[in-house]
């Protein structure tokens, strides 16, 4: 399945253009490998999502073609969500 497809129906991102785009600027990595919209991602894959300061893995533990709001997160299981702050000083 690809990955923008995946991310969309996991409800990891609302929407599959945002996803596309997000694969498109390079902050998408599946299995630590850089990934397009396209690239295909299966089962046991780990994929890290970089949105502005929150960088976000998950390991896919399901592909689906049709998924009900309810049972988008059995599709995913969070490995590790971290921020990066902005340290300024005065």
């Amino acid at each position: 399945m690809r990955i923008d497809k995946y991310l969309k129906l996991s409800r990891i991102i609302k929407r599959r253009a945002v996803a596309k785009d997000l694969a498109d600027q390079g902050r998408i990595e599946i299995n630590g490998k850089q990934a397009k919209s396209a690239a295909n991602v299966g089962t046991n894959d780990l994929v890290t999502i970089h949105f502005g300061n929150k960088t976000l893995t998950v390991k896919v533990l399901k592909l689906a073609e049709i998924v009900k709001k309810e049972e988008a997160q059995e599709m995913y299981e969070v490995v590790s969500e971290t921020y990066e702050r902005d340290f300024q000083e005065d």
